[in-house]
């Protein structure tokens, strides 16, 4: 991997100059969203899109699509079927990815680059460059001395190019909490003492211990994720949760998925203290060596510093708007960001909201505001990337954007009926491939595909391509990446006659 670039330098290791690196980045962000080249087309023999539909770019030059990526996959939050994109995309394009030994990079500990197979030092000796880093780690950033202590190195960064595009993924913490808890009830030790999600939120405490195996699942899990501190546990008055109101808090613009212009507004009220987007020198925060770790400032400087990481964090609420937007900053065609989710649970809902408290009952709302309020750095994290998607939205146009996301499930839909079984997603007990079935954990069934007979051999290899789970695709292209090496036996020379 070649030296930093001055652009990734300023970003990762530049937090005095944190508020200019912000703006210039932003507007520099902003201003690529609007170049690229039109969406293009694949299976053709499928024709689904009438060749004179109108670009939904501008009549711009094409850029060249990005093709080094970094994807912190999050748990629970629809990153899976990311994942599959990035599977899919690197596998047609003869990408190289920087994979795991097994299945995850040393989770729940911090990222190392010595557990990505095949990684050589510097100076180790000659090392093809990664292309795409996306399967489950603990991120960590890079700090100045001054927190050395509480930041390890940035271990990405000598696995990675230093240009890369670094993206990720966040959920409601109130849907992501309903997830987790039937996912990982038999892992998490807090999970496993409560017998509902309902109980342990009605009295997370008795239930939850820091440091337990597995209760890292139990609370703040997208905050872990992203390999952020944590703030030291605080006396709270016995049964309250509830840091105390702001009495000015902000709002969070919420639209539903594929709505139109009319807009509902959440108050996040101090489930933590406001958390703004650092946007100018006044708001700017110099150094974070002084903050309290359980203070308002350190979440803020710690957003902040997520800002100047990540080129793009998707929401999971808002996930085809999410994957246009993706489209556009990675200058992919439409056809690179259609896809089939993957590791649903089955009752489960993909991009169902529950950001908005409309059609909840009275129970279900008081489950989501607990959840929020035990998860409040997640619901910080929330917030904070809720707001900077809309903003990249509104520069996107929403027009233009309801347009491009009613073709991606056009062409979503098309696709499962031309490739699945009965058009959707089947119950794993039916599924007799291997190939298709995915892992099943925790307490509700994982749902799978199964494939349609007759199909021509490139929509068979296209249409497997989107229906392979994710442990089944990480072996694929390990076994492309790594081939088995084959011993010959030695030849022996034949005795000369006497």
């Amino acid at each position: 991997m070649g030296p930093l670039s001055p652009a990734r330098t300023l970003r990762l290791w530049g937090p005095r100059s944190l508020g200019v690196a912000l703006g210039v980045f932003m507007t520099i962000g902003f201003a690529l969203q609007l170049l690229g080249g039109p969406f293009q087309r694949r299976l053709p023999g499928l024709q689904l899109r009438q060749p004179s539909a109108p670009s939904l770019r501008p009549a711009l030059p094409s850029c060249p699509p990005r093709q080094r990526l970094v994807f912190l996959k999050t748990h629970k939050s629809g990153s899976s079927s990311v994942l599959s994109l990035l599977h899919r995309y690197g596998d047609q394009h003869g990408l190289r990815f920087a994979l795991p030994a097994r299945y995850q990079f040393g989770y729940p500990k911090l990222f190392q680059a010595s557990r990505v197979k095949g990684y050589r030092p510097q100076g180790g000796g000659t090392q093809l460059p990664f292309h795409i880093l996306c399967h489950h780690m603990r991120f960590n950033l890079k700090e100045p001395s001054s927190l050395s202590s509480v930041f390890p190195p940035l271990q990405v960064l000598q696995v990675m190019p230093s240009d890369s595009f670094f993206f990720s993924i966040v959920r409601d913490p109130a849907a992501l909490a309903r997830s987790a808890f039937s996912y990982y009830k038999s892992t998490s030790s807090a999970f496993r003492k409560s017998p509902s999600l309902a109980a342990f939120l009605a009295n997370p405490r008795g239930f939850y211990r820091p440091g337990a195996r597995g209760d890292h699942y139990a609370r703040n899990l997208l905050w872990f994720d992203f390999g952020l501190p944590f703030p030291p546990e605080k006396r709270a008055k016995r049964g309250n949760i509830h840091p105390p109101r702001d009495p000015n808090p902000p709002q969070l613009q919420v639209l539903p998925s594929g709505a139109g212009p009319r807009a509902q507004t959440l108050n996040p009220n101090a489930l933590i203290h406001p958390v703004s987007t650092v946007t100018d020198h006044r708001s700017q925060i110099s150094s974070p060596a002084s903050f309290d770790l359980g203070s308002s400032s350190f979440i803020q400087w710690g957003l902040a510093w997520l800002d100047s990481v990540f080129d793009l964090v998707m929401v999971a609420e808002y996930f085809d708007e999410s994957l246009v937007l993706l489209a556009d900053a990675l200058c992919w065609g439409l056809d690179d960001v259609v896809g089939f989710m993957h590791n649903a649970q089955a009752g489960h809902k993909q991009g169902l909201s529950t950001v908005s408290n409309s059609g909840l009952t009275a129970e279900d709302r008081q489950l989501t505001a607990r959840a929020r309020a035990w998860n409040n750095l997640d619901w910080a994290l929330y917030v904070h990337f809720n707001r900077s998607l809309w903003a990249r939205i509104e520069k996107y146009g929403q027009g233009r954007l309801q347009t491009a996301v009613a073709e991606l499930r056009a062409r979503r839909e098309a696709l499962a009926k031309h490739c699945l079984v009965g058009g959707e997603a089947s119950d794993p007990k039916y599924i007799t491939d291997r190939r298709f079935r995915p892992f099943q954990f925790g307490s509700a069934k994982v749902l799978g595909y199964i494939l349609r007979s007759g199909l021509s051999p490139q929509d068979q290899e296209e249409c497997e391509r989107l229906a392979t789970p994710e442990l089944q695709y990480k072996d694929k292209l390990d076994a492309k990446q790594f081939p088995p090496t084959v011993s010959l036996p030695l030849k022996t020379s034949r005795p000369l006659s006497p």
